[in-house]
């Protein structure tokens, strides 16, 4: 146990290298993070082996160089994920006859190569995209926005909010235990099945340009399309699936005032600690905070614009730091709008998506149900 719960060790397969699933994705990448979440999942118990009788870490000292043995039942003999992993044609060899195993290894591999399977099929990988677009998470595009700018990408995730023809889409990363997301302006091109696709709760695959908003000071994907009658076109915005909810991950009020956060990332092949602002990287995805009390609230009075009727909050946390809540114009249930005496000097708790206004992080409110008010 470490000092404030179970300790978190990472390891990495000893004799085999799979494709990426979690930066850019490669071929057969989700095969094999498919079949190795799969027979983790239904194991029973699940034993690591070093190679020697040592833990030896691999060349970036982070990760431990592991065999993983697994059994699903009590009554069944343990077996060798690494092994099966080989022979079912979802990694590429690694030192794999330098080992303890390596001769079983090479029999494992073998086997593969002549039985064409998976990475030696000299098929396509049916869960591949082979279109124009790169390939890759929401974690790796938030990572490296300024390397994509610019740039047509693809990844997944689910739509969780909508507002002013642009949706937020955001997805889980199990490595940082973060939500990464971003921010997709569809404009009102869109229509039928292609705007059902972008529904709040469905989780889908966004394809567009990543580009630098000027006006709001963010990166943004744009220029996303469906055409019906190629629904398979690689370069459609597609559904994957429905009935998500919006993660509204709790944080604490110093996530908005300089937090940093350290994120493994390759850099040349070699996995390295980066540090990054965390709210900077939690941009865009749901949030929630609890126990704010409001101090003081700026309101948007000029009628003549959309925005007429937001409002500011000035909040304080239990730590005395200070939170910024953003509102849509709000209206109570008779359709009157909800004014800043309402919160006043109330303690509350807010569920919305970090944004930004100028050099300070923000929460963005979209819905007077967003805000409950404790006293």
């Amino acid at each position: 146990m470490g000092p404030t719960g179970p300790e978190v060790l990472k390891a990495r397969y000893l004799a085999i290298n799979t494709p990426e699933s979690t930066g850019k994705i490669e071929e057969y990448g989700k095969a094999a993070s498919r079949f190795t979440r799969e027979k983790l999942e239904s194991a029973t118990s699940i034993i690591l082996e070093s190679e020697s009788g040592e833990w030896n870490r691999d060349s970036t000292g982070g990760r431990f160089l592991v065999w993983v043995w697994y059994r699903t039942s009590e009554n069944e003999p343990y077996r060798n994920l690494n092994l099966e992993i080989l022979q079912n044609g979802l990694a590429i060899a690694s030192s794999t006859a330098n080992n303890r195993y390596g001769e079983t290894c090479v029999a494992a591999l073998n086997q593969a190569k002549s039985q064409k399977i998976g990475l030696y099929s000299g098929e396509k990988d049916p869960d591949f995209y082979y279109g124009d677009a790169v390939e890759l998470t929401a974690k790796e595009l938030r990572l490296n926005l300024e390397q994509y700018n610019g740039v047509k990408v693809a990844f997944e995730g689910v739509v969780t909010r909508g507002n002013d023809g642009s949706v937020y889409v955001e997805e889980y990363d199990p490595d940082s235990g973060l939500y990464f997301g971003m921010v997709v302006y569809c404009g009102y091109n869109l229509s039928g099945a292609g705007l059902s696709i972008l529904s709040i709760g469905n989780r889908v695959r966004m394809v567009g340009t990543l580009q630098y908003w000027e006006t709001g000071g963010t990166y943004q994907i744009s220029g996303i399309s469906y055409r019906a009658m190629k629904p398979d076109d690689p370069s459609n915005i597609q559904k994957l699936g429905e009935g998500y909810a919006p993660a509204y991950a709790l944080i604490g009020a110093d996530v908005l005032n300089g937090q940093k956060i350290a994120i493994e990332v390759e850099e040349d092949g070699v996995s390295v600690l980066r540090e990054y602002d965390t709210a900077a990287l939690l941009m865009d995805t749901t949030v929630s905070l609890r126990n704010l009390t409001v101090k003081s609230a700026y309101t948007t009075t000029d009628e003549s614009i959309d925005s007429y009727g937001a409002r500011t909050l000035i909040c304080e946390s239990e730590d005395c730091l200070s939170v910024q809540i953003r509102t849509s114009p709000l209206h109570d249930e008779t359709g009157a709008l909800v004014t800043s005496d309402a919160f006043l000097n109330r303690r509350i708790d807010v569920q919305g998506l970090i944004g930004r206004y100028g050099n300070s992080y923000q929460i963005q409110i979209f819905s007077v149900n967003d805000i409950i008010i404790n006293d």
